[in-house]
């Protein structure tokens, strides 16, 4: 009922359309008295004739004749009543058949399917809504923030300035409005004042535009840019995006994160306060073949063991979970912590053989610097000769020929990461390379989340997606927080304890059954940090709890424990 108000609110707003219908009105008031007087003059012409017939059915014969319907049942005998016959025919012919049609389909009926069209595509935002992310653009990245963002109840709206295209959009029942993003005017109807966020998600060029149309309309609002060129980031913050987001930069770090070259050392994910998450290879190290229990690492380095990866797949750990030599761990703790784990395997060397890296864009590039960073050698490969440095760690050829990834060591190597933008391609290098190297870790980047089941099923031990790198480092600064993304699907983030919790042990509270998470760490005004704290630990009010698990038992948990009062 309200899409139809809202249709006829801009049907009968246009001043066309209202002219357009009076114009219709006429057309059918000149048919309607046309039908009288016909209807009259057959009365007095079957009179001349003798027949005698009641008033309706003068009505019913001529409305047969006009429709060319012509029943048969009541006809004339003299040429008078013949020519009058056909005078009502032909004029039937003209008025219904002709005019009538064309009439209603110019005046009435085209206009209200733009009107339809123009409801499911509005150019102003309903009054009603506050506290939105407004979005530029729709590709990938926010897509996936979209998803986000509906799981916590935020509203958005896409800004498309193609009519059909945000028609199109509308139909796949997205939140649109018919703007156009780089216009000053839009910022008039879409309730800036009241939105979170701008998200400018086009082209480098495009979001400079919009960031400096944003900034001079409303220069109170947060304007966040991603930038697809390191060379763009300057320009876009002059322009007044206030955080800008390098997405193949970020995923391409968290890609070369994952190999297990170099030394057994702990590489850091991020923080949360006091709390650090690193991750540790087990590979070459006295650990492997031990039980969690009989490593003894929380008792010797202080550090919590809070999530075991083997072959790609996350284990929760357990007293009893053995450590093998593919077992790459979660660790929590503080920076000393962590230290202390770093002298007990630092004399650890898992290899000094090169990573293959597949693909020299921006993501493939960004690998290889962090690998460099590391100090761990790498081989990158890009048939495209524009992308190839002449400083011996680049190969010119088509990774899908076997003597390129002979050259660059495919035998001795014992990661290789795939980082090209077509997924297509990287489930068929996937396959490849798990053929070639059954027990070679293999790391895909996956453009679209569809895939992220195919290359896990094609052999990748870890895929790590582009778009929900994008989305979660928007989402992180729209809610203020850290949202650290341990792998594909797996978060560690943090929530404010509400009265959905206080007052509940965590057994009790029944987290873990309920929505998958894991409480790892408590933050307490008394005891500071608290790691992996015990069952018996009691919430309090406004404690700040951080938890990891899937993005499917994130969403479990903000349905569950963050719909209600003192929500984080």
């Amino acid at each position: 009922m309200k899409y139809l108000s809202s249709q006829l609110s801009y049907f009968f707003a246009n001043r066309r359309t209202k002219t357009n219908v009076r114009k219709l009105l006429k057309f059918v008031g000149v048919l309607f008295v046309v039908y009288v007087l016909y209807s009259i003059l057959f009365h007095y012409i079957a009179l001349h004739e003798g027949q005698e017939h009641s008033w309706l059915t003068g009505f019913y014969w001529v409305l047969v004749t006009m429709s060319t319907l012509g029943f048969g049942d009541i006809v004339f005998h003299t040429d008078l009543g013949r020519f009058f016959s056909m005078m009502v025919l032909f004029s039937g012919v003209l008025f219904l058949l002709v005019m009538l049609p064309f009439t209603f389909i110019e005046f009435f009926y085209a206009p209200w399917l733009k009107a339809m069209n123009q409801a499911k595509a509005p150019k102003i935002i309903d009054e009603e809504i506050k506290n939105h992310v407004i979005i530029s653009h729709l590709n990938t990245v926010t897509d996936a923030l979209i998803e986000k963002l509906a799981s916590y109840k935020i509203d958005y709206v896409i800004l498309e300035p193609d009519f059909q295209k945000a028609i199109e959009l509308s139909e796949l029942e997205y939140k649109v409005l018919n703007l156009d993003p780089t216009d000053y005017d839009t910022y008039n109807n879409v309730s800036i004042e009241k939105a979170l966020m701008v998200v400018a998600s086009g082209p480098d060029t495009v979001n400079t535009n919009i960031a400096f149309t944003v900034k001079e309309f409303n220069p109170n609002i947060s304007v966040v840019a991603l930038a697809a060129y390191s060379d763009s980031v300057d320009i876009l913050q002059l322009a007044g995006a206030n955080q800008v987001i390098q997405t193949g930069k970020i995923l391409g770090r968290s890609l070369a994160r994952r190999t297990l070259g170099g030394n057994a050392r702990v590489h850091i994910i991020g923080h949360i306060d006091e709390l650090v998450i690193g991750e540790a290879t087990a590979q070459e190290t006295p650990l492997i073949g031990k039980t969690l229990m009989e490593s003894r690492l929380r008792e010797t380095t202080g550090v919590t063991v809070v999530g075991m990866w083997e072959r790609g797949k996350f284990k929760h750990p357990m007293p009893d979970s053995v450590i093998t030599d593919r077992t790459v761990l979660v660790l929590a703790g503080s920076v000393e912590q962590l230290r202390n784990y770093d002298e007990l395997v630092s004399i650890y060397h898992v290899s000094d053989k090169p990573v293959i890296i597949i693909g020299a864009g921006r993501v493939g590039r960004a690998a290889a610097k962090s690998l460099s960073e590391r100090h761990i050698d790498y081989r990158i490969i890009d048939k495209d000769p524009e992308r190839i440095l002449d400083d011996g760690k680049h190969i010119l050829g088509d990774a899908a020929d076997h003597d390129v990834l002979i050259k660059a060591g495919l035998k001795e190597a014992h990661t290789t990461l795939i980082t090209t933008h077509s997924d297509d391609i990287n489930i068929y290098l996937t396959i490849y390379c798990r053929q070639l190297c059954p027990t070679m870790q293999i790391i895909s980047r996956a453009t679209y989340e569809k895939n992220i089941n195919t290359l896990h099923r094609a052999g990748a031990d870890f895929v790590m997606s582009y778009a929900s790198m994008g989305a979660n480092s928007i989402f992180n600064i729209i809610e203020g927080q850290d949202v650290l993304v341990l792998a594909e699907g797996l978060n560690i983030f943090n929530h404010k304890v509400n009265k959905k919790l206080a007052g509940k042990s965590l057994i009790e509270s029944n987290i873990r059954q309920e929505t998958g998470c894991t409480v790892v760490a408590i933050k307490c005004k008394d005891d500071g940090m608290v790691v992996s704290p015990k069952p018996e630990r009691v919430l309090e009010l406004n404690q700040d709890i951080i938890l990891i698990g899937s993005a499917q038992g994130e969403m479990q948990f903000s349905r569950k424990y963050e719909n209600g009062n003192g929500n984080s």
